[in-house]
């Protein structure tokens, strides 16, 4: 890989070139592996299930004639007393008899309903539609204009700010949203996926999940306009690349409209409630959240909006946990960059675990790790976020494979010392394969429990990008499959794919690097595409999705942003939303499993169960002594592009008061247990600080000669005792 290459954008992984390596189609495939019994035609959609607590109003109207006979004894005239009250009594009978049969009706309506209430926190709650307890009298419920604390297909929805839309889902998802039970698991995405409070199991059911990318981590393609406003800036060297430069130009805007404000503008409009809606509307049942280290904290220096992105993670937990969506919540960034690439937050060199200032970035990124995974821990979050994602993409190219196993495993022990092992304590822990594709870690760490690897392949960064549309869909099925991976270490995910073929659109290799493939303009004007053209990119997409399709897979981005300059999306093969509304991703994604067969490329046997301690079973936590002893030292005793004893490199000492998340807060509900931001109180270890009269140089910036410092571990290790 070249420096242009790791430095312009988004880096290719192995599998990204189906002109590379092996395809693994040597064996046979099995036969597709549908969802649970009971899943009708794709082309007949869901509807929500029958529930005798929703009673058609019709049931309980009283006939016409009824109406009538009841008028009549006010407006009838009276020809004699005797035949007044014989009629009375007549109307009297009639009135009673039909009160005692809407009661019958009725009553027991009333009574399923306040039952169903009152058990609001099991998986039947999310079956209604609409209904809900506060359907009648004063709404219990300020987000649904009847009260209703759960609905399905057509219920109407309010959003914090007031406005209003209309939840469509039909695949019978229900939304669950009840304010004197904030942390109600009942919701369901689609009926074919489980409910947040029943239990996922990765040989049955398929991760169909998308990206929020571009919105707490920005990025120039993804939100154009953010990046549009700050080009033709003087000097010409501070125009903004990353959210670094970007975060800069933001500050020293003081026209009105500008300033550092603006990322929280974006935070509150980019992605809402809304979205996460039509997502499940759209059959997908997982979110990937990307979250920055700034949304913990800044050090001195540093040019990003500290904290504030955390708020809007929060909302994030909690609208996945309204629509019945997963999360995977992964760290996106690193002090020093882990890849160099702009999405890490600063384009530029590799400082975490390579080069001199690589150990002390490391142990911040360690402390942040900390935080997230103790916070997520909690009780109150599980069901949600049950995958956590330590790193994204670090360069093991230029970091080395021996330091990131090592960072990985002393993360590990963190995360399991917080929750304890096995099934049901805590998140998934996710490492990315680190670009170097998947048979590295054949074996690595085997007993850890419950590690998920993750890659991220894409054909957009490889060679031949200008193979016509029927090249890439076998492509696609030969080359992005994780079968053998599922085997060889363990449950093997798909974190990012996309719809391009190719590198067209606006800054997908960043803002100075022009797309290789050529015909851009009418790749890029989606608006004109011939369904010839639509119909290739849905084809790449689904044999993608199919290929990839146990475990799962996630779709890099679920929206891009309008252009500020043209008006429009400028990298249409990157949104799956746009994708939707245009023909090019399927409307339903279940549409995808048996595309590959239909192409001629067979698969590997796909797995049909893991180890037992692969997923919280037994042995879980029992790592293997030769695995122990290969990764157990730390730091390392080697980094990448330092000379001498890693241990003479800058260190941090744990002497800082360790931060603590914000958590939510609610009106209406009292929070007794885990609502403090920290899961493990028996975890009180400071986080990394300066050493008091060290100078450190630049985190992002090292000078690359530099071998010894006055600040290594040495300075921060206790005086041996007189001899």
């Amino acid at each position: 890989m070249t420096d242009t290459q790791r430095l312009s954008g988004r880096t290719p992984s192995p599998l990204s070139d189906p002109f590379a390596g092996s395809f693994h189609d040597s064996s046979a495939r099995g036969s597709a592996v549908m969802d649970s019994p009971g899943t009708p035609d794709p082309s007949r959609p869901f509807l929500a299930s029958g529930n005798p607590s929703i009673v058609d109003e019709k049931a309980v109207t009283p006939r016409e004639e009824e109406v009538a006979a009841l008028n009549d004894i006010h407006s009838s005239p009276t020809t004699s007393r005797t035949s007044g009250r014989k009629k009375l009594w007549i109307i009297l009978g009639s009135l009673a008899a039909l009160i005692i049969v809407v009661l019958a009706v009725v009553l027991p309506v009333v009574l399923v309903a306040v039952k169903k209430h009152n058990n609001g926190s099991s998986a039947s709650s999310s079956s209604s539609n609409g209904g809900g307890s506060g359907a009648t009298g004063p709404p219990s419920n300020p987000e649904s204009p009847s009260g209703a604390t759960s609905g399905g297909d057509g219920s109407v929805i309010i959003t914090e700010d007031g406005s209003k839309f209309t939840y469509v889902n039909k695949f019978g998802g229900t939304w669950v949203d009840d304010p004197k039970d904030p942390f109600n698991n009942g919701a369901r995405p689609q009926s074919f996926s489980p409910a947040l409070n029943e239990t996922w199991d990765f040989t049955v059911h398929q991760i169909r999940g998308v990206n929020l990318g571009g919105w707490l981590v920005t990025e120039p393609f993804i939100v154009p306009a953010l990046y549009e406003k700050y080009q033709n800036v003087t000097p010409p060297a501070t125009k903004a690349v990353d959210e670094w430069t970007l975060s800069v130009a933001m500050s020293n805007d003081t026209s009105p409209g500008g300033g550092l404000g603006q990322l929280e503008d974006h935070y509150k409009t980019f992605i809402t409630e809304q979205d996460f809606a039509e997502i499940a509307g759209a059959g997908l049942n997982w979110v990937r959240l990307p979250v920055p280290y700034w949304a913990v904290e800044t050090w001195p220096g540093e040019a990003f909006l500290e904290k504030t992105a955390w708020t809007y993670a929060l909302k994030a937990i909690k609208w996945a946990r309204k629509y019945g969506l997963r999360m995977y919540l992964e760290l996106h960034t690193a002090p020093g960059s882990q890849n160099g690439l702009n999405h890490s937050g600063r384009l530029g060199p590799i400082n975490f675990l390579n080069g001199p200032m690589g150990i002390a970035n490391a142990q911040r990124v360690f402390t942040y790790d900390r935080i997230l995974a103790e916070f997520i821990s909690q009780p109150e979050y599980q069901a949600v976020v049950q995958m956590f994602g330590v790193l994204n993409e670090p360069l093991m190219g230029i970091i080395g494979r021996d330091a990131l196993d090592r960072y990985y495993f002393q993360t590990y022990e963190m995360l399991r010392n917080i929750t304890g092992t096995g099934q049901g304590h805590g998140a998934y822990m996710v490492m990315h394969d680190g670009f170097q594709g998947l048979t590295p870690w054949k074996g690595y760490l085997a007993g850890a429990d419950r590690m998920i690897l993750d890659t991220h392949p894409y054909v957009a960064f490889g060679g031949g990008l200008d193979q016509p549309i029927n090249f890439w869909p076998p492509a696609a099925c030969r080359a992005f499959q994780v079968n053998q991976s599922n085997i060889d270490f363990g449950i093997t995910i798909t974190g990012e794919f996309s719809s391009a073929i190719n590198d067209c659109g606006l800054w997908i290799k960043g803002v100075d690097n022009a797309p290789t493939a050529s015909n851009c303009d009418s790749w890029d004007d989606w608006p004109n595409w011939t369904q010839d053209m639509k119909n290739g990119i849905l084809q790449f997409t689904m044999a993608s999705m199919d290929a990839m399709h146990f475990p799962g897979y996630f779709f890099w981005t679920w929206k891009i942003g309008n252009s500020s300059v043209t008006g429009k999306v400028e990298s249409p093969m990157w949104s799956y939303q746009l994708g939707l509304q245009n023909g090019w991703v399927p409307q339903d994604p279940r549409d995808a499993i048996g595309i590959c067969d239909t192409l001629g490329v067979q698969f590997n046997q796909p797995i049909s169960s893991y180890l037992p301690w692969q997923t919280g079973g037994s042995g879980a936590g029992q790592i293997e002594p030769t695995a122990l002893a290969s990764v157990s030292q730390y730091p390392p005793p080697q980094i990448s592009n330092v000379a001498g004893d890693p241990l003479l490199l800058p260190h941090y000492t744990d002497t800082s008061v360790i931060p603590t998340l914000p958590t939510p807060t609610f009106s209406g509900a009292t929070v007794t247990t885990g609502e403090n931001g920290w899961a493990d109180p028996s975890d009180t270890e400071l986080a990394a600080a300066p050493i008091l009269g060290c100078t450190y140089p630049d985190a992002w910036f090292a000078p690359a000669t530099a071998t010894a410092f006055d600040c290594g571990v040495a300075a921060v290790a206790p005086t041996p005792p007189p001899t």
